[in-house]
């Protein structure tokens, strides 16, 4: 996840049937001339791309790594070039028939660079939608929010001071103060920018034959029916989260009261322990289903042993090579920042990046010493292995079978990492009670969906929000009240205040302002278990007709076997179609549920048990926040007490 990797999309943007025998095959005809002056093309395009990509990569570390204008400025200036270059040989590309051309290979290149993506746009056009991205950012990078019981003292970053605040604080009127003041000084300052950033989007994708930006997105998943595969996907693990949902909930209004959450309702969103209720960690503790069972988290191991993000680097790194991946080069741990910096403004949202060149690889994260960021280290540095794995490709296809893979790399790590085996093993879990082992199971079970089950719905309406934003199905006017009612419908969450349209919630969350595609962490929260139970297969670790082996308990951390079954998949690259690289890694075509369902087995069967035997509703009724147009009509609305309208009578109506 790079500081703004969707610039750098934007730039970069048969089976064989049994036949009857014959005396002698067929000769493969030579390829033509058009064919071999194209493979000439190739090879010239991606080496100018090569040293153009490796300068605008360097232009966006200096600007994420020390957020000032003139860096702003020289990324812009490194992009224009890039664009301009790209440009210039797609004239060159469009004149070859490479649809036709035999080789594989050179027709998928060519295929993979036919979209021009953003650089089809003037080069005016061009500068202000980067312009437009940049000034977003900013906003987000730098917005700082008053503390609640000091409301002189202004300074409170979202990273570290309001990310711990929204995990660690029990007042529900300070969480209410933190998440509206972040939304004040960040999303509502971007709404006219981000309007302006989807219509430049929209030309840019119309240049390129498509009807609006969502095609262009899509294009990556090379599945004409790929928004069917997600709501299929969805329906399979929507049981799952209804549950956790509803035990949630029961135990947010035993800490909060009925007053901050109903028993039928949707969750206010503001209790969850996360800025954007996208995962629900830091509920934890008062919520998890055996108080007395040992605890889980390795956070106080860590402290207690004096771990450093240099020290959690190292142990990530540690993981990879024994499974004899490849260790990081040098010059990931000569350039990578690990740590906030003290004397600058910096993009602190964790990022890996590969600089284009096959050697310089790196990660920006403002690391804390703490269990969370143990698996963000892990995840990044999956991102690192990915692009060690395929750094040989040719140049086009150094990129993620499709963005999800790329997403799933790393998390399929921290799913072993995780384990209390394997916390055990590296010293950062005592042996424990062999009596609560499965109490211990069980909790550590409801951690990871916290995390992972939590985010499912919200990975998937991000784009489902944003898709009918670039087509015009959500018009500007409703953009805020259509994003509320999607995070009704999916999640069962609600606003802790009403909303109006002059507010712009979606705007944030980083990868809205971004331009970051967001389907492809709910892609990968599929892929990492249906992965994660085919490397656990091959390691010996997990069998489905043995209790003893559980899914949930597996830790391939060592495990060789498991490791070459991997890097076959990772060392495609975008070489083949996403279907070929899922079938190196587990032998199947499709993505498929049934591997987190298999994970999480032992849990939802506790939590439909646990539901019933407390008269719980699953699911969810309407929710009585109100969503309209202006601060003045909802004044209006509320002198004459009429805040028991349903939320989802919003100012305008479903198009």
């Amino acid at each position: 996840m790079e500081v703004s990797p969707a610039l750098v999309a934007m730039l970069v943007a048969m089976v064989l049937l049994p036949v009857a025998p014959t005396p002698a095959p067929t000769p493969t005809p030579a390829p033509s001339a058009e064919e071999m002056a194209g493979k000439q093309f190739l090879e010239d395009f991606t080496r100018g791309m090569a040293t153009l990509l490796n300068r605008y990569k360097l232009a966006s570390w200096a600007y994420a790594s020390n957020l000032t204008d003139h860096n702003m400025q020289l990324q812009l200036q490194a992009a224009v070039e890039m664009a301009t270059y790209q440009k210039q040989q797609w004239q060159q590309l469009v004149q070859f028939p490479w649809r036709s051309f035999q080789n594989r290979d050179t027709r998928r290149q060519f295929e993979v660079i036919a979209d021009l993506g953003m650089a089809t746009l003037p080069p005016e056009r061009f500068q202000q939608l980067g312009r437009l991205i940049g000034q977003m950012q900013g906003t987000y990078s730098t917005a700082k929010v008053c503390d609640y019981h000091n409301r002189t003292k202004c300074n409170l970053s979202l990273e570290p001071e309001l990310v711990q605040l929204l995990a660690h604080s029990g007042d529900a009127d300070e969480l209410r103060h933190a998440w509206v003041e972040w939304r004040r000084a960040s999303g509502e300052k971007v709404r006219g920018l981000f309007e302006q950033y989807v219509a430049i989007s929209n030309e840019a994708a119309a240049l390129n034959n498509y009807t609006d930006l969502s095609g262009l997105w899509l294009k990556a998943y090379e599945t004409p029916n790929f928004r069917e595969e997600l709501q299929r996907l969805w329906e399979q693990m929507q049981p799952l989260y209804q549950q956790l949902h509803a035990y949630v909930r029961r135990h947010l209004r035993m800490r909060y009261g009925d007053a901050e959450v109903t028993q039928q309702g949707p969750i206010p969103a503001h209790l969850l322990g996360n800025m954007w209720s996208q995962t629900w960690e830091g509920i934890y503790q008062f919520s998890k289903p055996f108080p007395n069972a040992q605890a889980t988290d390795a956070t106080p191991k860590m402290q207690e042993q004096n771990y450093t993000p240099l020290r959690m680097f190292r142990l990530a790194e540690e993981f990879f090579t024994s499974l004899n991946l490849s260790a990081m080069p040098r010059v990931f741990w000569e350039r990578s920042i690990i740590e906030k910096p003290a004397d600058r403004e910096i993009v602190c949202h964790a990022s890996a990046w590969d600089f284009g060149d096959g050697q310089d690889f790196r990660i920006k994260q403002c690391t804390r010493v703490d269990m969370k960021d143990l698996y963000v280290v892990h995840h990044e540095m999956g991102h690192v292995q990915y692009f060690l794995q395929y750094k040989d490709q040719p140049l086009i296809f150094r990129r993620g079978a499709n963005p999800g893979f790329h997403e799933a790399v790393g998390d399929v790590m921290a799913l072993s990492v995780s384990t209390p085996k394997h916390l055990r093993k590296v010293g950062l879990l005592g042996a424990g009670d062999a009596s609560q082992s499965s109490q211990t199971a069980l909790n550590h079970l409801y951690h990871t969906a916290l995390q992972k089950v939590a985010f499912l719905p919200f990975g998937y309406l991000m784009d489902l929000w944003r898709w009918d934003v670039f087509s015009g199905r959500i018009a500007p006017s409703e953009y805020n009240c259509r994003w509320w009612r999607l995070r009704e419908e999916y999640q069962g969450l609600e606003p802790p205040v009403d909303r109006t349209e002059e507010d712009f919630d979606p705007g944030a969350k980083y990868h809205i302002i971004s331009s970051v595609p967001y389907i492809r962490y709910f892609v990968s929260s599929v892929l990492q278990f249906q992965i994660h139970r085919a490397l656990c297969l091959e390691a010996g670790e997990f069998d489905p007709n043995d209790a003893n082996k559980p899914l949930h308990n597996c830790d391939i951390h060592g495990s060789v076997a498991a490791g070459e079954k991997l890097k076959a998949m990772l060392r495609l690259g975008n070489s083949r179609p996403w279907p070929e690289a899922l079938e190196a890694v587990t032998g199947s075509r499709h993505m498929d549920a049934s591997g987190l369902l298999d994970y999480f087995r032992p849990l939802k069967q506790w939590l439909e048990e646990e539901n019933q035997r407390n008269g719980e509703n699953v699911g969810w009724v309407p929710s009585t926040r109100v969503c309209v147009a202006t601060r003045e009509e909802l004044a209006i609305l509320r002198s004459r007490n009429s805040t028991d309208s349903a939320f989802t009578r919003t100012a305008s109506t479903e198009p």
